[in-house]
């Protein structure tokens, strides 16, 4: 096996870290109690089973309900769970899907635990010992692949990198409303023999670029490989090639898939075909056999145990049965498809090994941590990566694992060397006044506004919350910021205008506000962190800064990739609450303050409360 890159060293260690953080963390321990996970956001506990149900692949599937309002911003969809009661040996499993107090989760077990529907049941969020295994599989594997590991040399190497693009290609864009900067990045990647970047900040139409680049390489009789790395993300690009009529294939979690998208996954297309009656008879045949299982599970004889696993066995037997047929439909439905999509882990798990596509296109490729996109550009002969660098880096728990760089995003590092950057230059999200900040902040002036966005009004305001008392504290578990005058004054200015609530939202980068917030405000109205909200946009936005104390300390609000998102999802109004003399001595917050004053936006709070 050929020798290890030293960044791949790094990268391998950083895994290592990274899981140790997570298993510390996700422990239920003497010193970390029930009440104190529940309070740093790691345990969902109790739980009110809704439904039971097999799902794919025959696994037990929970649908569950929360009895009250907790943070559930660290429980994404396909995380790794433990599902546990007092007493009991834990179970694994996956988070399917979370929204607001209603969650499905998939258990790795033959059947439902007995005390699933007990008091006391509980979820905990776990170490995720397959992605990190397979994480380290992939990021060994760079190595055996000669065109992988220069790109992977190029990127962590020293010099800049990338082909020369000629142009010469012919382009009929099908969609005709495509400006210059897409039009060109379009062409690049249709050119691409190495590794394209297409830089799209907020608004700038990205996704759509990406569509048109696909429906382009498709016209060319090339296949597509296309990840990102949240399900939403994957989504928005499968509706929009089948809007232009393209034979996708969308795998991986499949709850949370738009009604639109169903019929092209592999669950959707086998309830079309004839193998759907077999596997129904099947499914019919291994609940009769599980059934007959029931009445030995409180008896302990011999007799009764031998037969009880027995019955089991054959279960396990169909289930394999019911695996393959499905394996085999799926190789079929695989070598149909022009384009596959999915997240990384769900393209992995699809993929056979020596599968190669023509082209990678990773969406949201500044969200992706890096050994992930590795394991998917094994796959491909040709690189795309489209997404911000100026946004929020993938999620990192361990300290040690930041320190070696291991939150910065593939996206980030080839930004560094690779030549063949493609900036889409114009915004169509939000009126100028709410875009130019972040336009000369991060994006050098060089992001414009179309005549359509114009100002015609007062757009963007910040109520300066100094000398009002409104002091941030610790919220009731002691861990997350809260901020309750900033609260206040939401809602005074929910009563004052006339928002359609639907198309409010609500952001704060404190998980403890947004949580007030949830309990407070109309139901109708979005609340969520600032992460959560990145991707998503709303017609009026109020960002609640929180912070507000007498030594200045802003805590996380130092990462100002962080405020580019949460300044540029609204699209007419945007409303920021902040105390000036906490936030003002930095620099970045110095100059934002310079701007609103220079827009006509700055108001004191006085003006509400007076």
């Amino acid at each position: 096996m050929p020798e290890l890159h030293f960044h791949q060293l790094q990268l391998l260690k950083c895994i290592s870290v990274e899981m140790t953080e997570e298993e510390e963390r996700y422990n239920i321990s003497e010193d970390s109690g029930l009440k104190q996970m529940r309070a740093s956001g790691l345990l969902l506990h109790p739980i009110n089973v809704i439904r039971k149900t097999f799902g794919y692949a025959d696994y037990p599937e929970i649908s569950f309900h929360l009895p009250f309002e907790c943070d559930t911003s660290s429980f994404k969809d396909n995380c790794a769970i433990e599902c546990f009661t007092e007493g009991e040996e834990l179970v694994k499993g996956v988070l399917l899907r979370i929204n607001g107090r209603q969650g499905k989760m998939r258990l790795f077990s033959p059947d439902f635990p007995d005390w699933i529907e007990d008091k006391g049941v509980g979820v905990k969020l776990a170490p995720n010992h397959f992605t990190s295994k397979t994480m380290e599989d992939g990021v060994k594997r760079i190595s055996q692949f000669p065109a992988v590991r220069q790109l992977f040399e190029n990127i962590h190497g020293t010099k800049s990198f990338g082909q020369r693009f000629k142009f010469n290609t012919s382009i009929y864009a099908k969609n005709n409303q495509l400006n210059e900067s897409q039009l060109k990045a379009v062409q690049a990647v249709v050119e691409n023999d190495d590794l394209v970047i297409v830089h799209g900040p907020p608004g700038t139409g990205k996704t759509t670029t990406i569509i048109e680049s696909i429906v382009q390489l498709v016209k060319l009789g090339k296949r597509v490989l296309v990840s990102a790395p949240s399900n939403t993300a994957v989504d928005n690009v499968a509706k929009g090639l089948l809007n232009n009529e393209i034979t996708i294939l969308r795998v991986g979690n499949t709850v949370k898939v738009d009604d639109d998208i169903f019929p092209f996954t592999p669950e959707g297309k086998i309830l079309a075909s004839k193998d759907s009656k077999d596997i129904k008879k099947l499914k019919i045949r291994s609940e009769e056999l599980r059934k007959m299982s029931y009445q030995y599970k409180r008896k302990f004889g011999k007799a009764e145990r031998d037969q009880r696993r027995l019955l089991m066995n054959e279960v396990k037997r169909i289930r394999k049965e019911i695996r393959d047929i499905r394996n085999y439909f799926d190789e079929k439905l695989f070598n149909t498809s022009d384009v596959v999509l999915g997240t990384p882990i769900g393209l992995n798990n699809f993929l056979s090994d020596g599968t190669i596509f023509d082209a990678l296109i990773i969406d949201e490729a500044g969200q992706a941590i890096e050994p992930l996109a590795w394991m998917l550009f094994l796959y491909a002969k040709s690189w795309v990566l489209a997404g911000d660098p100026f946004q929020l880096p993938p999620m990192v728990l361990s300290d040690k694992a930041k320190k070696m760089d291991f939150n910065k995003s593939i996206l980030e590092h080839s930004f560094n060397n690779c030549e063949n950057v493609f900036f889409l230059d114009t915004q169509y999200r939000m009126r100028q006044s709410i875009s130019d900040f972040s336009s000369k902040y991060f994006y050098e002036g060089k992001l414009k506004t179309p005549e359509a966005q114009a100002d015609i009004s007062n757009h963007i305001i910040f109520y300066d919350t100094a000398g009002t008392g409104f002091e941030e504290m610790r919220g009731s578990d002691g861990l997350g910021f809260i901020n309750l005058g900033e609260l206040d004054l939401i809602e005074k200015i929910i009563e004052s205008e006339a928002f359609n609530l639907k198309e409010l939202a609500i952001i704060s980068p404190y998980s403890g506000q947004v949580q007030l917030a949830k309990e407070k405000l109309d139901k109708q109205i979005r609340v969520s962190t600032i992460d959560s909200f990145q991707g998503q946009e709303s017609l009026t936005i109020i960002l609640s800064l929180v912070r507000s104390n007498s030594d200045a300390i802003i805590g996380f609000l130092n990462d100002y990739r962080r405020m580019n998102v949460a300044l540029t999802r609204a699209k007419e109004k945007l409303i920021i609450i902040g105390d000036s003399s906490t936030i003002g001595n930095d620099n970045f917050y110095a100059q934002f303050l310079e701007y609103m004053e220079g827009v006509n936006g700055y108001r004191s709070a006085w003006e509400l409360i007076s």
